[in-house]
């Protein structure tokens, strides 16, 4: 059992748990959603900004919870960075995969640096909690749940 844990908090999940290299909230973004997951604790509200040709120009990101949700904001920051909208939705259905079988059938250059989630799939419970940042993304890129503060002017 203790090997398992392990696996799970390998050293990239370690380090980045303990300082995240991405998080912060940007001054100035096109669209914003938060996600909350009552069921243990984490919260997430991830802040887009786009790039003329419509891709993600930029990223930034407040969690709250587990190192796994965590990790996986800040490592989700990184893959995303000059992907088109669609480009991370796929990004993100093969995120899902890796994190809910342990495999990665169509392993892109993308996905590369997310690899250090892939032992989540031993432990269901986490697989919610490593998703998280990711649902607050996609809601983001569609426009739902915003969070878009009021005009300081």
């Amino acid at each position: 059992m203790f090997d398992d844990v392990r696996d799970l908090y390998n050293q990239t999940i370690l380090t980045r748990g303990r300082a995240p290299q991405h998080m912060h909230r940007l001054a100035a973004f096109d669209a914003s959603a938060k996600g909350d997951n009552p069921m243990c604790g984490d919260r997430v509200e991830v802040w887009l900004k786009y790039a003329e040709d419509g891709a993600i120009a930029e990223t930034g990101y407040l969690a709250r919870g587990c190192e796994i949700s965590v990790v996986s904001a800040d490592l989700m920051v990184e893959a995303v960075q000059g992907q088109s909208p669609a480009d991370t939705k796929a990004l993100f259905t093969a995120f899902r995969t890796l994190v809910q079988t342990g495999e990665c059938p169509d392993c892109t250059p993308a996905l590369a640096p997310l690899q250090p989630l892939s032992a989540v799939h031993k432990y269901a419970s986490r697989v919610k909690c490593a998703t998280l940042p990711w649902l607050a993304l996609l809601a983001a890129l569609d426009g739902v749940n915003p969070s878009k503060p009021a005009s300081s002017e």
